[in-house]
C-alpha cells in the first residue's frame, strides 16, 4: 500500500518514514503543504498522514482542497494541536481520524491499518481469497493455516492483488502502489516478483493469471478433469 506522509519536523519525518517502510508501505514524504497539495492533484494514495502546522500551506487547507476535488483518500491528522476546536475543525473538513502528538507509534500504525481496511475490506483485519488469508495487522499470509514465506515486496504485491481480486491490476498500478517515487523499479522487475509469487501460490491451487496487454488477475487454478 502507498502512503503519503506530510510532516515538516525532520526527526519525526525520518523516523516515521523508516517505520512505515519497515511495515511494508511504499512511503512518499512531503515537508510543506503547498508541495503536498500539488502532488495530490495527480498522485493517488491508499492513506495520507497529515500534519497541521505545515509551512507554505497548513494542513487544514491541504485537507480542504483535497476534499473539494472529490478525493476520498483516508486522511489521518497527526498534530500537536490537540484542543477540541482543532479536532472538530479537522474532522468537519473531512479527516477520517485525528491523533495528537506525542503519540504511541504502535497506535499510529494500527489507526493507519484501520483506515485502509475500512476503505477496501469492510474493516476486517483479514483479507480472504478462497483458502488464502492475508493478515494485514501482522503482515502474514496463510493457506489452510499454513504460513507462506514471502518477501516484503511479495507481500505488498499479494495484498494489492487480493484487495483487487475481481479486477485486473496493471503493471503501472502495481508500481504505483508498492513503490515510492525514490525507488527504482521497472515493469520487468514487476514481472520477476509476479513470477516468484506465482510459483509459491501455485502449490496451493491459486494462480496469478496474466491478462495479455492489461495486467494480472488473482484466480484459482483450473483442475484438469
Amino acid at each position: 500500500m502507498r502512503l503519503l506522509l506530510v510532516e515538516d519536523d525532520l526527526i519525526l519525518k525520518d523516523g516515521l518514514e523508516r517505520s512505515f517502510t519497515k511495515s511494508g508501505y511504499a512511503v512518499d514524504v512531503m515537508a510543506d503543504g503547498e508541495s503536498a497539495n500539488q502532488l495530490l492533484t495527480y498522485q493517488e494514495y491508499d492513506v495520507i498522514v497529515l500534519d497541521l502546522g505545515l509551512p507554505k500551506l497548513n494542513g487544514f487547507e491541504v485537507l480542504k482542497r483535497l476534499r473539494s476535488r472529490g478525493n476520498n483518500t483516508p486522511v489521518l491528522i497527526l498534530t500537536a494541536l490537540e484542543d477540541t476546536q482543532n479536532r472538530v475543525k479537522g474532522l468537519d473538513l473531512g479527516a477520517d481520524d485525528y491523533l495528537a502528538k506525542p503519540f504511541d507509534l504502535a497506535e499510529l500504525e494500527a489507526r493507519v491499518r484501520a483506515l485502509i481496511r475500512r476503505g477496501v475490506s469492510g474493516g476486517s483485519a483479514k483479507i480472504s481469497f478462497g483458502d488464502l488469508v492475508f493478515d494485514t495487522t501482522h503482515r502474514q499470509c496463510f493457506v489452510n493455516d499454513v504460513s507462506l514465506s514471502l518477501s516484503a515486496r511479495e507481500l505488498a504485491l499479494l495484498e494489492l492483488l487480493m484487495l483487487k481480486a475481481t479486477k485486473v491490476v496493471s503493471k503501472a498500478k502495481i508500481l504505483e502502489h508498492i513503490c515510492s517515487w525514490d525507488e527504482e523499479m521497472s515493469e520487468n522487475a514487476v514481472e520477476v516478483n509476479v513470477s516468484r509469487l506465482r510459483k509459491k501460490l501455485n502449490a496451493f491451487g491459486i494462480e496469478i493469471r496474466t491478462i495479455r496487454g492489461l495486467g494480472y488477475l488473482l484466480a484459482t487454478l483450473e483442475k484438469n478433469t
